[in-house]
């Protein structure tokens, strides 16, 4: 089982909004003028995650099929949940010199706080057929900017 991480922001959304943090106003006003500093724009567009990644546990179905079981705490929905899946294959791909990751299905669960997913992916060294292939050294460093752990 991969070990605990507690997360308690999206790292994607810190960085865009430091790329925002130089913006200056359409209507080309400044501080100087009153208006809002583009910086403090920014800060308003992080959203704090109450995220806590409890665990992954992979388990081989055959020989290219790994089904990837997690818990989290506090995701805000079930798309959080398919993303900690998705960034868990990718890492297990890059880890087993495999440079792809095709998603095939993942069951979601909630129990009061704690989501449970069940995400199932075939791991590939050559490009699969599919259209839910997925690049595993992009997606890790995605994952790494939004502040998802991958192992």
């Amino acid at each position: 089982m991969f070990g605990p991480r507690t997360l308690g922001c999206g790292l994607g959304l810190i960085v865009a909004s430091a790329a925002l943090a130089g913006c200056v106003p359409a209507d080309g006003a400044d501080t100087a003028s009153g208006a809002e500093p583009a910086d403090a724009a920014a800060k308003s567009l992080v959203q704090v995650s109450d995220a806590e990644y409890l665990g992954i546990e992979a388990v081989p179905m055959d020989e290219d099929m790994i089904s990837f079981r997690l818990t989290m705490t506090g995701a805000k929905d079930e798309a959080e949940v398919v993303a900690y899946g998705r960034c868990a294959a990718a890492q297990y791909a890059l880890t087993r010199k495999a440079g792809f990751v095709r998603h095939v299905r993942t069951k979601v669960d909630k129990e009061g706080k704690t989501w449970r997913g069940d995400a199932v992916y075939l791991i590939s060294t050559a490009l699969p057929a599919g259209r839910k292939v997925i690049d595993a050294k992009v997606q890790v460093n995605d994952c790494g900017l939004q502040g998802i752990p991958t192992v």
